[in-house]
């Protein structure tokens, strides 16, 4: 059938050879195989087929050679799988892709044929092995040109018959591995045909020459190397050297293409490059053709270069990526020309051996990953320390294929990344680079690893100075990068190849952070560029313009890159947590040595490069802290490298590394503190034994210590000034924030505190006290017990420091803080002594120990508990007794600011805990401090310097300087500290007053308190004037606080009247100033003392008391200076003593002593004129009237309580004995002035028998003062006597009209006796000193107008009140009293005329008033009068002196008249004579007054008897006397008797006869 020519039958015979073939009827023998094949190859070569026959034909030659080799496989029970297409691998989008997907299909191949060996392999054939054996021989001899002879055919298209033995080689290679008839074959047949076939050096002619011959030929080549290279070593060794030499012959550029595809192919199939790289490179006695076959596409790359088209060339490259990226098949245009075409195909060419290194780099890549899922490497992410050597297979494999391969691969990638500008190339190369990395990372291979880090580092970021380099030859890629010069002023752009770098580095440092180890300075070079550049204000990326203006370049989206990157960079170093230690401690390092290399630099370079230095130290600075932050939770092992780096710059010697280790230490130190291992004081109890608890405590307080211990560090170890601030500010700032966390390193803090107290730099010592402070204030409750002694040292030690006033001043103040802290702990000891109270003090002591013990077994306890450091009582006492030891020693610096501040500090303490104290911890206090500082002071202001300071010097005037003004009173170093003194003294007051019940119980005390009072007696009569009052004043507070309490026990009462009076006895000798100021604090104190202690005082304490004040009274009229009572001033010593003595009054308890005040004050106000016979007088009365009076008063009162006592009487005669000295001193009235009012005040509370004991005494006293008128009329002693004398009076008679005549009490000799004094100073008085001319020199009219209106109110007292009233007087005193007022009034009528003429009007008037007193006690209203028996007497007594004295009047007045002759009377007599006859007139007397008249006894018995009571009998006998002046030449005196005449008519009832008549 296959020779008809029927076209149709040929087909059909064609279709039923491939049936049989199909079919079970599979021809086995060799000759009918031979026939169905032989038809199809026939009508395949006849001339006469037509197209589609030969198409069928071939077809169907194809199937059946496949159909035979199956039924091989089948008949040798071989594997029927396929493991490729025949063809090329489809290619994906990127090289990555095409490497999964070669090892995907090589995956079954690798598990059947693990070694390939011999020992799989047999030589025997089955029937159909055989077969096909001798089919392959055929094939191989037409696909050389020859016959076939089985076939029988003469010759065969060559293509054809090689594009199906490349067709079998590559899908059943079973066959071949395992049949070795068939293997002979391949290697010695067909491996010779493809050998022959690939050679080059001759001219091709015809078919051989063909692309699609040499494509098959190259296929197959690619086959046998790919599938058969274990078992045809030096076959494919040949192959492979051919391939590599036909790269570089001068042959055309398609055919360099194919082979480029090719060797493409074995690079990105990772088994094939394994399977060739174990069998050649790392076999010693093979060609290293893997390494070659790199080289080769290397120099393919390279050979860019020396293109002339090179740019376009790498353009369309670029191209080529970005098509094949986005899966778009990249082609020319349709009518490109020649040299489109030329540079796309050097572009092709470029692109497949850029694919082929990248290929390599993937297959590392991934074989690497391989060993790390079988196990043989660790992975780098795994927290275990890495091995020191890899021993598996494949880790061999690869460290082998990466130490070969790197450097080559990198030339080429560097130099492709550095030209290519495309996306989608930098991005596949970027990966590239990434993937190698990270292989060399995982390998720990440091070379490749470094210098590819190196490579893709120099692409990170384009500096402007590298820019005009590009077209210069690059430096070595391996080598090592030289470090960017970068200056801030620079428009820094970053190109998105930039960027891409930059995340590929980020993505490598994250992949390989756990072993990059030392290669980490590469990366940090970089992104400490990187930093630089996103803090710097030029810096863009390159989508913007740079010269677009900067505020439309900030509102575009240009900066998303920089805030991608710089997120990227932060967050590669807070991933340090998840860092194995190990490699936190090389990111540490490499930070460290950054930072190193560039203080080298630094301190060389200047301008801009120093800037740059900076920048990175400032980055590796900032990072170091980052990665310190994140790794808190395991922060100690890392704390000594980075401190120590922080450390080194901190003692840099430019300032600012110096800040900014001291900023770092700083945040540092703060971020350890507040991370949750401190979160409270002490640790809690950890759960578990107490084995895991101590090594918890113990970790802790490692750690603890070695945070804090780095500032101490610093401090000590440098001397320059700003690091040794910035050590404290650090602390500062720590004790701040985190004070409260601190347990363990508490004593060195304190300790370098402590040595800051003693330098001489202010600003150091200022710094190291706000570090005290904020510990005292805020931290004591959290500090160690066993600390707090340390932290009141150093407090004392800042007290005593001198660089800084203030501070010494505000440590005191921090000293009272921890006092009241410390108080805390004594809460126990008050309580037991408030309840026991003062009566239970014996038990007191043994209450106290168990109180103590109690105490610390509380303290234990509580400890467990909950950690709290309480202090317990006997660590309180001592801490006290440490801070009392300190202000005591402060209270003797030479500052007085400071010394003050200590002394005030002691008492405010002790004032404010001592009711805490136990009673031997106050014995403690009062003789080892309180007592000591007192004689310190006192030692110290008695022996200290006189000399006067000089102010500080504010500058200079006139060439002089000029010195600040210093107070009088602060100018000395003496008076400095007298100041002192007296603060202690307040402070002792304190106390005292406070606390003197419960001192008063201590051992000793008296001693004390004596001691105190001889102190207080020295510093009044020595010491300065504060100081003395100071002094006075600890005596009173404390005496004057618990006397009205009734806590003042006698003797120290009486103690405190001795100290006065000792020092009153005293105090002459001393100055004046001072002397009058603390004598009148003396006698202050003393009228206090009295007032609050009046229960206490018996007589002889009232005695003495009174004796002191005396003694006073004497000095200070004795030295009295004359110019105070020229201008009218009492001496302030009286001053005080008149303020006194209203506090003095007795109580009724000591009545009697009224007698002892009274008369004491009566012997200050003045004496007779002959002193000495007044003393007589004096003595005379006192010591023999007044007792004998005194005792008939005690006979009459029933239970005798009025007795004197002796001591009274020896004080009166003690009293009157200093008379002498009294009489001569006082040289004015002035003191007498202010005493009067005040003595009557007294005399008027006086009780009624000491009253009238004294009465005579204070009216003869008062008569005395009164009678000083005539030496002194224009003193005021003479009137306020009068108006004591009137109050005196007038209070005696209206109480005797108010009790109906005196009291019962009181016997009729002593109230005589009063009558008598007070008859002899009216008498005196009236006659001597009233109505009188005296001489005056500076008295105004007012003032004479007040004297007369103050004789006329005495007169009317006389006249109105005493004399109208029922008073108890015997008639002689009546007498005398009337008698002297009727002396006055004849004052006017007795004088010549010549002599009236001159007499004042004022006399006249007074002597004019006696005589109308006169009238108005001898007249009688019914209306008005309160007629009474002495009412009766005196209007007897009046109205006969009173017609005398009218009956002298009227004869007087004509005598005068007579004599005158024609002259004038004076105005006076005229005045006086109408007066008196108008008086006359207007007399109407009462009944009783007519008896004594001197009337006829008829008169008197007519008159009786008249009922009327308008009566005035007066007139009869004055009757003679009117007859006489009716010749008188005055008309109106002729008149007025006319008047009476007929009164007279009337009175004699002669009117009613003339009337009757």
């Amino acid at each position: 059938h296959a020779e008809m020519s029927d076209e149709s039958v040929q087909l059909k015979t064609l279709q039923t050879i491939l049936i049989i073939y199909q079919s079970r009827l599979h021809p086995e023998d060799e000759e009918n195989a031979a026939q169905a094949l032989g038809i199809c190859l026939r009508l395949l070569e006849s001339n006469r087929s037509s197209d589609s026959v030969r198409n069928t034909a071939a077809a169907t030659f194809r199937q059946a050679v496949a159909l035979i080799f199956d039924h091989v496989l089948c008949a040798e029970s071989l594997p029927t799988s396929k493991f490729g297409s025949g063809g090329q691998i489809s290619r994906t989008g990127t090289v990555t892709g095409d490497v999964g997907r070669s090892i995907n299909r090589s995956e079954s191949l690798e598990n059947e044929f693990v070694s390939g060996g011999p020992s799989l392999m047999r030589e025997t054939l089955t029937k159909a092995g055989k077969l096909g054996h001798r089919l392959l021989e055929d094939l191989t001899a037409l696909a050389a040109g020859g016959s076939a002879i089985w076939l029988r055919v003469q010759s065969l298209q060559r293509t054809f018959v090689l594009d199906i033995l490349e067709f079998v080689l590559s899908n059943y290679v079973a066959v071949f591995r395992t049949l070795v008839p068939y293997e002979q074959v391949l290697r010695y047949q067909i491996c010779s045909l493809l050998m022959t076939s690939i050679r080059t050096n001759a001219e091709l002619e015809g078919e051989a020459g063909e692309p699609s011959f040499r494509r098959l030929v190259l296929r197959s080549v690619a086959h046998i190397i790919r599938l058969y290279s274990s078992s045809l070593i030096t076959e494919c060794e040949v192959f492979l050297s051919m391939l590599l030499k036909v790269i570089f012959l001068d042959l055309p550029l398609w055919h360099r293409i194919l082979v480029l595809e090719i060797l493409r192919g074995f690079c990105v199939e990772a088994r094939t490059l394994r399977v060739l790289f174990q069998n050649f490179d790392m076999h010693p006695n093979n060609t290293n053709v893997v390494e070659g076959m790199v080289k080769a596409l290397a120099r393919v790359v390279s050979s860019a270069q020396v293109l002339e088209t090179s740019e376009e060339s790498l353009a369309a490259v670029a191209g080529m990526f970005s098509s094949k990226a986005k899966g778009i098949e990249w082609s020319l245009d349709n009518d490109a020309s020649n040299a489109a075409v030329l540079v796309a195909s050097e572009a092709h060419s470029i692109t497949l051996a850029v694919e082929g290194l990248l290929g390599v780099v993937f297959t590392v890549a991934t074989l690497t990953d391989e060993a790390v899922d079988v196990g043989e490497i660790e992975s780098p992410r795994c927290d275990n320390d890495p091995p020191a050597k890899c021993t598996g297979k494949t880790a061999a494999l690869c460290i082998s294929m990466v130490d070969s391969l790197w450097l080559t691969i990198l030339d080429a990638l560097s130099f492709i990344l550095s030209r290519s500008q495309g996306e989608a190339i930098v991005l596949e190369i970027l990966k590239g680079y990434q993937a190698f990395t990270q292989a060399c990372g995982v390998l720990r291979a440091v070379e490749p690893l470094n210098s590819f880090l190196a490579s893709l580092c120099k692409f990170t970021i384009n500096f402007p100075n590298e820019a005009d380099k590009r077209s210069s030859a690059l430096q070595s890629p391996g080598s090592k990068r030289s470090e960017p010069l970068v200056d801030q002023r620079d428009n820094i752009v970053l190109t998105p190849k930039n960027v891409q770098a930059l995340r590929t580095l980020f993505n490598i440092a994250h992949r390989l952070h756990n072993v990059l180890g030392p290669s980490w300075v590469l990366v940090l070079e970089t992104l400490a560029a990187l930093d630089r550049a996103i803090h710097s204000p030029h810096a863009t990326t390159q989508e913007v313009s740079t010269a677009v203006p900067k505020l439309m370049r900030e509102s575009s989206g240009q900066y998303s890159d920089f805030t991608i990157l710089s997120s990227l960079n932060s967050q590669l170093f807070e991933s340090s947590a998840l860092m194995h230690l190990s490699a936190v401690k090389s990111l540490l390092s490499a930070l460290r040595q950054l930072s190193h290399q560039c203080m080298a630099a630094a301190a060389s370079a200047i301008g801009p490069t120093s800037s740059q230095k900076l920048g990175s130290i400032s980055f590796s600075v900032e990072r170091m802290i980052s990665i310190l932050v994140n790794n808190l939770h395991r922060v100690e092992p890392l704390w000594d490298q980075v401190v120590g780096h922080f450390l080194e710059l901190a003692d840099n010697s430019n300032q600012h590394l110096r800040n900014m280790g001291l900023d770092a230490l700083d945040q540092s130190i703060c971020a350890v503190l507040g991370s949750d291992q401190f979160q409270e004081n002490t640790p809690s109890r950890p759960h578990g034994t107490s084995q895991e608890m101590e090594t918890r405590l113990a970790e802790l307080r490692s750690l603890e210590c070695s945070v804090i211990s780095p500032l101490r560090v610093l401090y000590f170890s440098t001397q320059n000034i700003d690091v040794r601030a910035g050590s404290l500010k650090i602390l500062l700032h720590v004790l701040e924030r985190h004070g409260e966390k601190l347990h363990y390193s508490w004593p060195n803090i304190l300790e370098m505190l402590r040595s800051v107290a003693d330098v001489s730099e202010k600003d150091l010592v200022t710094l190291g006290f706000q570090s005290l402070r904020v510990i005292m204030n805020d931290g004591l409750a959290t500090i160690p017990a066993d600390c707090l002694h340390v932290c009141v040292d150093v407090t004392g030690a800042y007290s005593a420091q001198k660089t800084e006033l203030n501070i010494s001043l505000t440590a005191i103040g921090l000293l009272w803080t921890a006092t009241d802290f410390i108080a805390k702990g004594l809460i126990h000891g008050p309580v037991e002594e408030k309840e026991t109270g003062i009566s239970d003090l014996d038990s007191l002591p043994k209450k106290m120990d168990g109180e103590k013990a109690e105490e610390q077994a509380l303290d234990i306890s509580d400890n467990l508990n909950d950690q709290t450091p309480l202090i317990n009582i006997v660590d309180s006492d001592k801490l006290l007794f440490s801070v009392f030891s300190l202000l005591q020693k402060l209270g003797a610096d030479e500052r007085p600011e400071v010394r003050n501040s200590a002394v005030r500090t002691l008492f405010q303490t002790l004032g404010s805990h001592g009711q805490k104290l136990s009673k031997s911890m106050w014995e403690d206090c009062l003789w080892n401090y309180v007592f000591p500082t007192l004689d310190r002071a006192s030692h110290m202001a008695a022996t200290s310097s006189k000399d006067e300071w000089q102010g500080k010097e504010l500058g200079t005037r006139g060439g002089k300087a000029v010195h600040m003004l210093i107070h009088h009173s602060r100018n000395t170093a003496q008076k400095q500290w007298d100041e002192t003194l007296v603060l202690v003294l307040g402070g002792i007051s304190r106390i005292l007053r406070s606390f003197f019940p419960f001192l008063r119980r201590l051992t000793n005390f008296w001693s004390g308190w004596e001691s105190l009072l001889l102190f207080v007696k020295n510093s009044i009569l020595n010491g300065s004037k504060e100081v003395a009052l100071a002094a006075i004043n600890c005596l009173q507070t404390t005496v004057l606080s618990h006397s009205l309490k009734g806590n003042l026990p006698m003797p120290y009462l009486n103690s405190v009247l001795d100290a006065y009076e000792f020092v009153l006895q005293k105090s002459p000798t001393y100055s004046e100033n001072t002397a009058s100021k603390v004598k009148q604090e003396i006698l202050h104190g003393l009228g206090e003392l009295y007032v609050q202690a009046q229960r206490m005082f018996d007589d002889s304490m009232y005695t003495r008391l009174l004796a002191i004040i005396d003694l006073a009274v004497k000095q200070a009229i004795v030295t009295t200076d004359n110019f105070e009572s020229e201008f009218g001033h009492v001496p302030p010593v009286l001053r005080t003593i008149l303020e006194i003595l209203p506090l003095l009054c007795p109580t009724e308890d000591i009545s009697t002593m009224w007698l002892i005040l009274l008369r004491e004050l009566l012997l200050y106000l003045p004496r007779s004129e002959s002193p000495l016979q007044n003393e007589e007088d004096e003595s005379q009365h006192t010591g023999d009237h007044i007792p004998d009076v005194h005792l008939k008063i005690k006979d009459d009162i029933p239970n005798g309580t009025a007795s004197i006592s002796p001591s009274k009487v020896e004080a009166t005669s003690l009293s009157s004995g200093s008379t002498t000295a009294l009489a001569v001193g006082i040289p004015s009235y002035l003191f007498a002035e202010k005493l009067v009012p005040l003595l009557v005040d007294l005399f008027l509370q006086t009780p009624e028998i000491e009253k009238y004991i004294i009465f005579p005494e204070l009216i003869q006293s008062l008569g005395r003062c009164m009678m000083t008128r005539r030496d002194n009329p224009d003193s005021a002693l003479w009137r306020l006597a009068v108006e004591g004398f009137n109050r005196i009076l007038v209070d005696d008679v209206s109480r005797l009209t108010a009790n109906g005549g005196p009291i019962s009490s009181i016997n009729k000799p002593a109230r005589i006796r009063i009558w008598k004094e007070v008859s002899d100073v009216y008498e005196i008085f009236f006659v001597g000193y009233c109505g009188r001319a005296l001489p005056s020199n500076s008295l105004s009219p007012v003032a004479q107008k007040d004297d007369e209106l103050l004789e006329m109110t005495i007169l009317n007292i006389l006249g109105d009140n005493i004399l109208k009233s029922p008073i108890d007087a015997p008639l002689n005193i009546l007498q005398r009293l009337v008698s002297t007022l009727d002396r006055c009034a004849s004052r006017t009528c007795s004088l010549p005329v010549e002599t009236v003429e001159l007499m004042p009007s004022h006399c006249s008037r007074f002597s004019l008033t006696c005589l109308q007193k006169l009238f108005t006690l001898s007249s009688y209203s019914k209306e008005t009068d309160n007629w009474n028996l002495t009412r009766s007497e005196v209007s007897k007594i009046s109205i006969m002196m009173l017609i005398t004295r009218c009956e002298d009047i009227l004869n007087r007045f004509l005598a005068d008249e007579n004599d005158l002759g024609e002259r004038p009377l004076p105005a006076a007599r005229l005045e006086e004579i109408i007066f008196v006859l108008q008086e006359l007139a207007r007399l109407i007397i009462h009944s009783d007054t007519v008896s004594i008249l001197p009337l006829h006894p008829s008169l008197k018995s007519g008159l009786a008897e008249e009922e009327s009571q308008d009566k005035r009998p007066h007139l009869l006998v004055l009757f003679p006397s009117f007859c006489e002046l009716v010749i008188s030449r005055e008309a109106r005196v002729r008149e007025l008797v006319q008047v009476l005449l007929r009164l007279i008519t009337r009175e004699l009832a002669l009117e009613k006869v003339s009337l009757a008549s």
